[in-house]
């Protein structure tokens, strides 16, 4: 056991930095689900993109940039977010897409200020 006082109080530190730091790492809007989803073969073009994340995101701040199979630029609306739920980000599509892969590359700030970004892929049949 702990016997002294400055052992004691070295402990109490960790185990409050450890308390303090564990919600700070988990502070992050990670994608939860995506339509069309992650690896999807969709028989038709969405009219829009829409990503979920596990806190609120600021629309602002956050956005998608939208790339066929030969890695061209899809232009798309500006990003919203639910107007019930933030943590939901749609994209409209500007127009149609063609049959074929494509590469959503997506990144967000969340609303406690934190970035992230990732990307998945889809298919349009």
């Amino acid at each position: 056991m702990l016997k002294s006082p400055a052992k004691r109080f070295i402990a109490a530190i960790v185990l409050l930095a450890g308390v303090v730091v564990t919600p700070l790492a988990q502070a992050h809007a990670h994608l939860e689900s995506a339509l069309p989803a992650n690896q999807s073969v969709v028989e038709t073009s969405p009219q829009q993109l829409g990503l979920s994340f596990s806190e609120g995101v600021e629309p602002s701040f956050s956005g998608v940039t939208l790339k066929d199979a030969a890695g061209k630029v899809i232009t798309t609306g500006k990003a919203t977010v639910d107007g019930v739920d933030n943590k939901k980000l749609f994209i409209p599509l500007s127009s149609p897409l063609a049959s074929g892969k494509y590469r959503v590359e997506w990144h967000v700030v969340s609303v406690d200020g934190h970035k992230t970004q990732g990307h998945y892929e889809f298919n349009v049949k």
